[in-house]
């Protein structure tokens, strides 16, 4: 193997290596996205792996041979994987395999699409080093890291924004979700991106991902997408804004920025150009946990200003001065032609509050939970259906259910 390889380098130096001794050897991974972790121990050698059915650990998926590859005893003792021809290959540490090698401990093993880890216990141990499985778990996470922006493995979901006054939905915030282990969360999948320096990448495959299948809701239906702040430096942000109106020629489409990253008026100034000829919207995000700088509100004036949920959650518990203040501040942004949005609603009496301080949108939990598009399709779905029996005067029990209640935390 060739230690210039960075995925080579992670698994080989950060995790102490071993041989073979007597214990219990398996490989740790997932072989569907829906599923856990799971350990499949090397009960017998030769191991065989494959889609045959009577394989040692079977794989029934198209991407692997029948004969994919196997692992045997080595003459010193050790595990030996062997390739055995298979047409999407098998990598370790992320170099391709050819012929056969040595396996360690904490190896990773690429499989055509699926990647698992070698791991190693002694007889009868049930606790494992978890620190040992943390470092490899993050190298495994940067193996996953290309199919995740290369290979679908991005899973938008999609929280509601709705306007005080009547909690009509006008839109949805686009978060980051996948279902690859070590991936899930936009912190892992960051933390990944970022030992490959790839976290404009992965925001723009986000945001495209994102726009992709929130067109679903319909086009005005208002798209809430997100930056990060190294794409700010970046020019080929204009490229990817462009290539994401091209996408969705018709689709309402709002950027967030965050508010600490929104202090170069001369980058913004030309951003906010670049949004209006592309007919996007902007956003400021976490409004009161950075600079605020109010005055700079008036020279790239954004669209919305979404205030921070440590200023708002819980507002109706907080005292009057913190209260007045927060009221000021949305007057204020009122005043100049701003939207305001409060995040972090959970509560009824939160939600009241807001409206009596005069903000237009909110976004939070008691809305919705950020969830997959297909649940708040089929919400409308029972909500137009609940609206129609109405009208003719008939009753359904099957829709006659409280959408408002089932979106509470």
């Amino acid at each position: 193997m060739s230690e210039a390889n960075p995925i080579a380098s992670i698994a080989n130096q950060q995790v102490p290596t071993a041989e073979a001794p007597a214990g219990v050897w398996f490989l740790s991974g997932q072989i569907e996205e829906s599923e856990p972790t799971r350990q499949y121990e090397i009960h017998t050698l030769p191991f065989s792996i494959g889609r045959r059915k009577d394989a040692s650990m079977c794989l029934p998926l198209g991407c692997i041979s029948k004969n994919h590859a196997e692992i045997a005893a080595g003459s010193d003792g050790s595990l030996i994987l062997r390739e055995l021809g298979s047409t999407n290959g098998t990598f370790v540490n992320g170099e391709k395999l050819e012929g056969e090698t040595k396996l360690r401990e904490n190896d990773l093993i690429h499989l055509a699409t699926l990647v698992f880890r070698v791991g190693h216990r002694s007889e009868g141990t049930t606790v494992f080093n978890t620190i040992h499985e943390d470092v490899c778990d993050k190298a495994l996470a940067m193996i996953q890291f290309e199919r995740l922006i290369s290979d679908g493995g991005l899973y938008p979901h999609f929280q509601p924004i709705v306007t005080l006054q009547n909690q009509e939905r006008i839109g949805y915030e686009v978060l980051g979700r996948s279902r690859l282990f070590g991936l899930q969360s936009p912190y892992e999948m960051f933390a990944a991106a970022s030992q490959l320096n790839m976290e404009s990448q992965l925001s723009e495959a986000f945001r495209m991902r994102g726009v992709e299948i929130g067109m679903a809701f319909g086009a005005d239906t208002n798209l809430f997408v997100n930056t990060h702040p190294k794409e700010l430096d970046r020019s080929e942000l204009y490229q990817s804004l462009e290539d994401l109106r091209a996408a969705a020629p018709e689709q309402m489409i709002t950027l967030e920025i965050h508010e600490a990253a929104s202090t170069n008026m001369t980058m913004m100034a030309e951003l906010r150009a670049v949004l209006n000829d592309l007919e996007i919207k902007l956003a400021f995000d976490d409004f009161g946990v950075g600079r605020a700088r109010l005055v700079e509100l008036g020279e790239v004036r954004p669209d919305y200003l979404k205030f921070d949920m440590k200023l708002t959650k819980n507002i109706e518990n907080a005292p009057a001065s913190r209260q007045e203040l927060v009221a000021l501040f949305a007057n204020l942004v009122n005043s100049l032609g701003i939207r305001t949005l409060a995040e972090g609603v959970e509560t009824r009496e939160c939600h009241e509050t807001l409206v009596e301080m005069g903000f237009e949108l909110g976004q939070g939990y008691y809305y919705g939970r950020p969830s997959p598009v297909s649940k708040y399709l089929s919400t409308e779905e029972d909500r137009q259906t609940d609206t129609a029996a109405t009208l003719v005067g008939t009753e359904n029990s099957d829709t006659d259910t409280d959408i408002d209640a089932e979106l509470r935390p």
